[in-house]
């Protein structure tokens, strides 16, 4: 098969080393891809957001399958316009993308369904919010643009005052755009945090190994909230009688409601939960493959991928059985200095030739390029996910950040507590 993989960042190096271990897969194609993914796959300077350019190429090279997993181009549509061309995507189609794509929807989709989240009340006027806020005046409290902010939309504000300028960073000042027309006000969960990945087909769903991730750009989840400095995979706290009930009460119940909504959902839906003292809960869903959750999930699955996303495509995904090698990961985010604010690019990054004779440790490129002399530069505020594999949790998180030490460039930061929840585990 030739597979052209739409992205360039940490989570699309995930999914390209994946699609490549596939036997099915001869030639991979990756548009547009990053100076990492160059090196296991030919990249094609066409943006996420051109449909158009990206329909001729797939043409163009006879591409038997398209995988998108980026926010704003499957909300956008891109699987939809892919399958109007004649030509098979794996993807979310634009009318389930909407489970990300709005979280108002996707709050009253729960509520609808009775599917267990935070309560929450919607507003398009700031005034409104604000007088919500001063009448039920609980803290801390969240507040969420509806639409794509990067996976930065959310604030969480400890009283009053922040709560207020909070409304109006969001629905005045438009610090997210378009994404804070609307906005969710919800109450703050408190418990620990797991993402949970499934494939699904519109009617049946496979669960991915549990992962969590650090959202805050300080040690001790301190800081503003960033695409995610780091994650480690399993998650002792996702355990099987866990799992069980939010088959029950969230899993199947949302794929049933989507389908029930005219929605039916086929691709990866994200769950975002919260482990409460009330039982599980959903923060949020995404449609696509989270980052960088995908980097330590997909180096620890053995089920061929290829196999995974047809099966999602052709409705078959009750016929796959889908395993994860018995083992560990943990992925250190190597960051431009400044970020998620403001941060230079442009930066040499050395070190990144440590590991190429290594099966344990993955370097997975996000925002990395090649300048005019032909060296790796950064180009982005989370520039690599350093990832190691290891029997447990604590070797792995061992290992990982000693390959971190490996890399280097100006500027270059990390977190130091990534997985230090497994220590109370």
């Amino acid at each position: 098969m030739k597979v052209l993989l739409v992205g360039g960042g940490g989570r699309e190096h995930a999914i390209a080393e994946a699609i490549i271990r596939s036997k099915r897969v001869d030639k991979l194609y990756c548009a547009p891809g990053n100076a990492g993914i160059a090196k296991i796959a030919e990249c094609a300077d066409i943006g996420v957001m051109e449909f158009d350019r990206l329909i001729a190429f797939a043409k163009e090279k006879e591409i038997d399958l398209t995988v998108c997993s980026q926010d704003d181009p499957l909300c956008a549509g891109i699987a939809d316009a892919f399958e109007a061309a004649g030509l098979r995507i794996f993807g979310t189609r634009k009318n389930a993308a909407i489970i990300e794509g709005s979280k108002a929807f996707s709050k009253e989709l729960m509520k609808k369904y009775h599917i267990p989240t935070a309560r929450y009340e919607i507003f398009t006027d700031p005034e409104k919010a604000i007088a919500y806020l001063e009448e039920n005046n609980s803290f801390p409290i969240v507040l969420k643009a509806d639409g794509l902010a990067l996976g930065k939309g959310v604030l969480i504000c400890q009283n009053l005052e922040e709560a207020k300028a909070g409304v109006r960073e969001i629905m005045e000042d438009k610090k997210f755009g378009a994404a804070g027309n609307e906005m969710v006000i919800e109450e703050f969960m408190t418990g620990r945090e797991v993402s949970a990945l499934a494939f699904v087909d519109g009617r049946h769903y496979r669960l991915m190994s549990s992962s969590q991730d650090h959202k805050r750009a300080g040690d001790g989840d301190t800081g503003l909230n960033t695409g995610g400095m780091g994650t480690f995979s399993p998650s002792p706290f996702f355990t099987k009688e866990i799992e069980e009930i939010c088959d029950r009460t969230i899993f199947q119940p949302t794929v049933d409601a989507m389908a029930a909504e005219g929605r039916a959902f086929t691709g990866v839906l994200y769950f975002g939960l919260m482990l409460t003292k009330d039982g599980p809960k959903v923060v949020e869903y995404n449609t696509r493959f989270g980052d960088p959750e995908t980097q330590v999930v997909l180096p620890r699955m053995e089920t061929d991928i290829i196999d995974v996303f047809e099966a999602c495509m052709d409705g078959t995904l009750d016929t796959i059985d889908l395993s994860f090698a018995d083992n560990a990961a943990v992925c250190v985010v190597l960051a431009s200095g400044g970020y998620p604010v403001a941060y230079e690019k442009g930066k040499v990054i050395s070190g990144l030739d440590a590991f190429d004779d290594r099966d344990d440790i993955f370097l997975f490129h996000a925002g990395t390029k090649f300048n005019d002399r032909g060296e790796v530069v950064t180009s982005g505020g989370r520039v690599l996910g350093v990832t190691a594999l290891a029997p447990t949790l604590k070797e792995a998180r061992a290992k990982a950040y000693e390959a971190a030490k490996e890399i280097t460039f100006e500027g270059v930061y990390m977190r130091h507590d990534i997985g230090k929840a497994i220590d109370q585990a």
